[in-house]
C-alpha cells in the first residue's frame, strides 16, 4: 500500500475559505458585546441586524433582476421584431423589482437610526 501525503491546512487554504474564515471572525466580534453597558450593545446589535436584513433583502431582487434580464435578452434574440415591446417591459420589471431593494434599504436605514 502506498501512503498518500496528508494535505496540510495551509495548502487547503483557498481565497474563498480565506474569506469565510474572515466573516467568520467578523462576525464572532460583532456577536461578542460582553464589554458593552446596555446602549452600546443595543447599538451594536441592531448594526448587525440591520446589516443582515439588508443583505437578505438584496438578494431576492438581484436575483429576479438577473432572471427577468435573461430572459429578455432570450426573447429578442428569438424574436427581434418584438425587441422594442419586449425592452419595455423588461425595464418596468426591473423598476418593479428594484423597488424591492430600495424598501429593504429604508428598512435598513430605519433598524440603524431609529
Amino acid at each position: 500500500m502506498v501512503a498518500t501525503p496528508v494535505a496540510t491546512e495551509q495548502e487547503n487554504h483557498t481565497p474563498m475559505s480565506s474569506a469565510l474564515h474572515h466573516a467568520a471572525e467578523i462576525v464572532a466580534q460583532v456577536g461578542n458585546t460582553s464589554g458593552l453597558n446596555g446602549d452600546e450593545a443595543k447599538s451594536a446589535a441592531g448594526a448587525g441586524s440591520a446589516g443582515f436584513a439588508y443583505g437578505l433583502a438584496a438578494i431576492g431582487p438581484g436575483i429576479g433582476i438577473g432572471y427577468l434580464v435573461g430572459q429578455a435578452v432570450q426573447a429578442m434574440a428569438r424574436q427581434p421584431e418584438s425587441a422594442g415591446q419586449v425592452q419595455t417591459t423588461m425595464f418596468l420589471g426591473i423598476a418593479f423589482t428594484e423597488a424591492l431593494a430600495l424598501i429593504g434599504f429604508v428598512v435598513f436605514i430605519l433598524l440603524k437610526f431609529v
